[in-house]
């Protein structure tokens, strides 16, 4: 396991490990689903990036950074 120390934490306090961790993809899923920042976002691809390298994981991160890029327009 990685030093979360350094790692961003939104306001709601998950830390990239928790939001891609947790035991079971519905867990994933609403971890990603409350990304509500790109700093946020960038920390969990990062993350993933380092530690795990889940393609499917990154797909979701890519179209949530669709999604919030849309809402900033």
């Amino acid at each position: 396991m990685s030093d979360s120390s350094n790692l961003s934490v939104e306001s709601d306090g998950l830390t990239p490990e928790q939001r891609l961790e947790p035991p079971n993809t519905r867990l994933i899923n609403a971890g990603i689903a409350t990304i509500h920042n790109m700093e946020t976002l960038r920390a969990c691809v990062a993350y993933e990036n380092a530690n795990q390298g889940r393609v499917q994981i990154l797909r979701r991160l890519e179209q949530r950074a669709s999604e919030i890029r849309s809402q900033g327009d």
